[in-house]
């Protein structure tokens, strides 16, 4: 049979008496005690609660273990800064004209992943990918939206090939989706413009597998599809030189 130590009992005050158990304390004192220990869990570090600034202006107050610490805290918080800055240098659908096409497009910085979708706003389809465009720009802020009159970049650019989404990294063209059954059709849902651009690599997405489409809906699609080449490859155009 086993004893709690704490208890205040014959047994335990002879054990106490030899020695073998530490003397009692009261319970006013073992609260105090862990109250102090839980104060001193909850403020942890202070340094882990300072900005950069605030480091450097309190460095003189730490011993050299801390200061070792600080120092690797202070390159984590700027490695940090860095990625958050890199992460958020965009985020939103801009529009362009063709007279600045090679500048934010072909001569965009070379880690960005540019999208740029070609439109008319008499197109319906066009204005649905613009929302889903905007909604992409906000959640992957890391790459850059664009999206231009298709009038002022191409001249005579024939409607049944709109939207025209084009994707460029260090002023390549990595993608293109030209006319509605490539784009998705016109019941298009931002998912499967997500999933369409991280399979070119212009989007690290969450998604696990493509958006399903319906079987009638994809045999629209392949018509629409062939329509779009036939008519695409009946012109010669070139969007990198507006």
């Amino acid at each position: 049979l086993t004893q709690d130590p704490r208890e205040d009992t014959e047994w335990n005050d002879v054990l106490r008496h030899f020695g073998i158990l530490p003397p009692q304390k009261n319970l006013e004192d073992e609260e105090e005690e862990m109250v102090l220990y839980l104060q001193k869990e909850a403020e942890g570090k202070p340094y882990e609660r300072m900005n950069l600034e605030e480091l450097k202006e309190a460095e003189d107050d730490f011993d050299e273990a801390d200061r070792k610490a600080i120092e690797m805290y202070r390159q984590q918080r700027v490695q940090e800064w860095k990625c958050l800055q890199r992460r958020q240098k965009y985020g939103e659908l801009r529009e362009i004209c063709g007279e600045q096409y090679v500048q934010e497009v072909t001569n965009a910085p070379e880690d960005a992943w540019v999208v740029i979708h070609l439109y008319r706003p008499s197109v319906t389809m066009c204005l649905l990918v613009n929302e889903h465009l905007s909604l992409l720009a906000r959640k992957f802020p890391e790459a850059k939206f664009l999206k231009a009159i298709v009038n002022s970049c191409i001249q005579n650019y024939q409607d049944r090939c709109l939207p025209t989404i084009l994707v460029y990294k260090n002023g390549e063209m990595k993608g293109r989706f030209v006319g509605a059954a490539e784009c998705g059709g016109r019941d298009l849902k931002v998912e499967e413009l997500e999933w369409k651009l991280a399979e070119v690599g212009a989007l690290e997405t969450d998604l696990e597998e493509p958006p399903e489409k319906n079987i009638l809906n994809m045999m629209t699609l392949s018509v629409q599809n062939i329509s779009a080449h036939k008519d695409s490859s009946t012109k010669s155009w070139d969007v990198t030189k507006p």
